[in-house]
């Protein structure tokens, strides 16, 4: 079998694996059954005449090939997607940007920027989607999302060490903040001691493999007590304002938090920083791209 004669579905499965990381993942995105997308891979890899793809016990890694097959079909998707749409008299894929973000930066910094896109550039389209970090930066290698705001805690290495490298872009780097019900006894304070979090009740995001366990303040020298585990953002915040425990936050948060919360600083201790990344693969923007980057980049600006 010829490498020209791969079909489109193989392209499909083989980037949502890509995107995913596991065979697993990706069969669940697309209805497909483990074995079928198995088969696919095993198709295009015969086709390619080389292993695409690294099968690692945490999950897959592309091989300089498989970024080769990735990279070109990607192209050869986003074309027959963008002739499909203009066949059924829709709008062409020049006038869309499709974004992903990590889930804090939707609570104000996502909704700002595309407000300015849709006031200033009403034909521009916007499609969005939430991920971890590292979801996010395999779309984007993926060829499945144009630009993704991502976040970094120090020593703030690059997201992923896959060639070409992207372009990173930050956005802005900011200190952590604690968030403490308005009835708290610190929160008759602007700031706290990096001593005084000794002993709170926590309001935590779920460990992941490769994140970190956000909620509860980095460094900290006792074992966390995790009273609540919360995916959510604003599902903690209000958990906090409830009084069920402490948490901590992003300072971008800080104007979308809800009655009944105090944001705090926290002295003492290493300085905890953050920062919020603009990632994209190299290349030139196509213009929606670049006046959604440019929102981005404004919208941060007028953020605390």
């Amino acid at each position: 079998m010829d490498f020209t004669d791969v079909s489109p579905v193989a392209l499909r499965v083989f980037r949502e694996v890509a995107e995913r990381g596991t065979f697993t993942a990706a069969a669940v995105a697309l209805g497909y059954t483990q074995s079928a997308v198995s088969r696919q891979i095993a198709t295009l890899e015969r086709a390619a005449g080389s292993r695409l793809l690294e099968r690692r016990r945490e999950g897959v890694v592309l091989t300089a090939a498989g970024q080769v097959v990735l990279r070109s079909g990607a192209v050869v998707l986003d074309q027959l997607d963008a002739a499909a749409r203009e066949l059924a008299g829709l709008p062409v894929a020049g006038g869309t940007v499709r974004l992903g973000w990590f889930p804090s930066a939707g609570a104000v910094l996502l909704p700002r920027a595309i407000s300015a896109v849709r006031r200033t550039h009403p034909a521009v389209s916007v499609t969005t989607r939430e991920g971890s970090t590292p979801a996010l930066v395999r779309a984007l290698r993926a060829g499945t999302i144009d630009l993704a705001v991502i976040a970094s805690a120090p020593p703030f290495r690059p997201p992923d060490a896959e060639t070409p490298a992207l372009r990173l872009e930050t956005l802005a780097e900011r200190s952590l903040m604690l968030a403490v019900p308005a009835g708290h006894p610190l929160a008759a304070y602007d700031g706290v001691a990096v001593g005084e979090l000794r002993g709170q009740r926590w309001i935590a995001g779920p460990a992941s493999s490769g994140e970190l366990l956000m909620g509860v303040w980095p460094g900290l020298d006792e074992r966390p007590v995790v009273a609540h585990t919360v995916r959510d953002w604003f599902a903690k915040l209000q958990l906090v304002a409830a009084g069920a425990g402490v948490t901590t936050i992003s300072a971008s948060m800080a104007p979308a938090v809800p009655a009944g919360v105090r944001v705090l600083t926290v002295r003492g201790g290493p300085q905890e920083l953050r920062r919020t990344i603009l990632a994209r693969l190299p290349g030139r923007m196509p213009e929606p791209v670049a006046l959604l980057a440019g929102a981005l980049r404004a919208a941060t600006a007028e953020l605390p």
